[in-house]
C-alpha cells in the first residue's frame, strides 16, 4: 500500500498497488489514470453538519447549492476515472433547514464516551424552503448528476436499527439514508450472483433495495464511519477480485478495508493528513488486510513515500479488459 502525501507533480500513467492520496478530490482526481477504477464507493461529508478541522473541506458553505456543484464537479471527475461500464455508489445523508437559526448546539458526547463536533455555526435557510422543511439533499445531488449523465438505477435505503434517538414529536425519528447506484453507461458492470440473498426455502433470490446495516463507530474517530457491511454488497456487486475501488472521501478507511479483505485494491483521497495516518494503521492491523488479500492480488502493506515515484509504476490488472456478468435488465 502507497501512502502519498505530496501531490504528484505529474498526471500518474499508471498505477500499482493500492494508494492512499492525502489532499483535495478535485484536485488528485484529475491526476489518476482514465478508467484505472472499476466502481467509486463513497460518501461525502454532509451539508452543514461537521466540521473536520481543514481547509478546503466540503460541507461547510453557506449556499447549499454551492456545496452541490462542488460534488457534482467532483464526480465529473470521477466519471474519468472509472471504466465505462463502471459505477457509482453514493451515500449522502440529509438535513432540515435551520429556520433562520446561526447557533449551533455544543459538542454532544455519545453514549460510548466520543464527542461528535458540529459546525460552528448554522447555514441559512436555502432559497425556497421554510423552516422546519427537510432539505431533500441526496435527492437534489442525485437529480443534478442524472442530468450530467448518470443513469440512476437504484436508491437503496440503508435502515439503521440503532439509529440516534431524537427530541423531536412531531415526526417521525429518522432512521435511515440513501445509498444510490449510478451507472456511466445502460451495460455497466454488476455481479447480481455475488449478492443473492439466501431464502426460507433454501434457494437464493435478487437483493433487495433495503439494506439493514447498524451504524458503527471506530474508536479512533469523532464521527460515525461506513459500516462494512454496508460497503460489502457494493465492493461485491460493482467490481471482481483486482479490480480498483475508488473512494475520493477516503475518512477512516473503510472502503480501503473491505476491498482489501474482497481481493481488491483500492484508491482513497483523503484531505485531512491525520484521517490519512488513521487510515493507515486501520488498514495494516487488518487481520486479513495484512496478509494480503483473498487470492494474493493485492499486498498491503505499510510504506509512506513521495508521489513522484509512482508516475511510472508498471501496473498490469488495471488495464485488464472487462470481465463478469454486465448488467442485463433493460429498465
Amino acid at each position: 500500500m502507497h501512502v502519498v502525501y505530496d501531490k504528484p507533480e505529474q498526471p500518474l500513467t499508471e498505477l500499482s498497488g493500492s494508494y492512499i492520496f492525502c489532499g483535495k478530490a478535485e484536485e488528485l482526481l484529475t491526476l489518476l489514470p482514465p478508467g484505472c477504477a472499476r466502481c467509486c464507493i463513497t460518501s461525502p461529508p454532509y451539508w452543514g453538519l461537521r466540521d473536520y478541522d481543514c481547509d478546503g473541506q466540503i460541507g461547510t458553505e453557506d449556499d447549499l447549492e454551492e456545496y452541490l456543484q462542488r460534488l457534482v464537479d467532483i464526480f465529473r471527475k470521477v466519471w474519468r476515472v472509472l471504466t465505462d461500464d463502471g459505477t457509482l455508489w453514493l451515500n449522502l445523508g440529509d438535513a432540515y433547514t435551520s429556520g433562520g437559526r446561526t447557533y449551533r448546539a455544543p459538542d454532544r458526547k455519545t453514549d460510548n464516551g466520543r464527542v461528535v463536533r458540529g459546525l460552528p455555526f448554522r447555514p441559512p435557510t436555502p432559497k425556497g424552503l421554510k423552516p422546519k422543511d427537510l432539505i431533500g439533499i441526496p435527492w437534489r445531488l442525485a437529480f443534478k448528476l442524472q442530468e450530467e449523465g448518470w443513469y440512476l438505477r437504484c436508491d437503496i435505503i440503508w435502515h439503521k436499527p440503532n439509529c440516534i434517538p431524537e427530541s423531536v414529536k412531531d415526526r417521525p425519528t429518522i432512521a435511515h439514508e440513501y445509498l444510490f447506484l449510478l451507472s456511466k453507461s445502460e451495460q455497466y458492470y454488476y455481479d447480481y450472483d455475488a449478492v443473492k440473498e439466501p431464502t426460507e426455502r433454501g434457494g437464493f433470490r435478487n437483493k433487495r433495495s433495503v439494506w439493514s446495516v447498524n451504524t458503527q463507530p471506530f474508536p479512533d474517530a469523532h464521527f460515525a464511519t461506513f459500516p462494512p457491511r454496508l460497503i460489502e454488497p457494493c465492493v461485491l456487486a460493482g467490481s471482481k477480485p483486482g479490480d480498483y475501488v475508488l473512494d475520493p472521501f477516503f475518512g477512516s478507511g473503510t472502503t480501503g478495508v473491505v476491498a482489501a479483505q474482497l481481493g481488491r485494491r483500492f484508491i482513497g483521497i483523503e484531505i485531512n493528513p491525520r484521517y490519512v495516518d488513521m487510515a493507515e494503521r486501520r488498514i495494516t492491523q487488518s487481520p486479513e488486510s495484512s496478509n494480503g488479500s483473498r487470492g494474493g492480488s493485492n499486498s498491503v502493506g505499510s510504506r509512506s513515500v513521495p508521489a513522484d515515484h509512482f508516475c511510472e509504476v508498471a501496473a498490469r490488472s488495471s488495464k485488464q479488459p472487462a470481465s463478469g456478468r454486465p448488467a442485463e435488465d433493460s429498465f
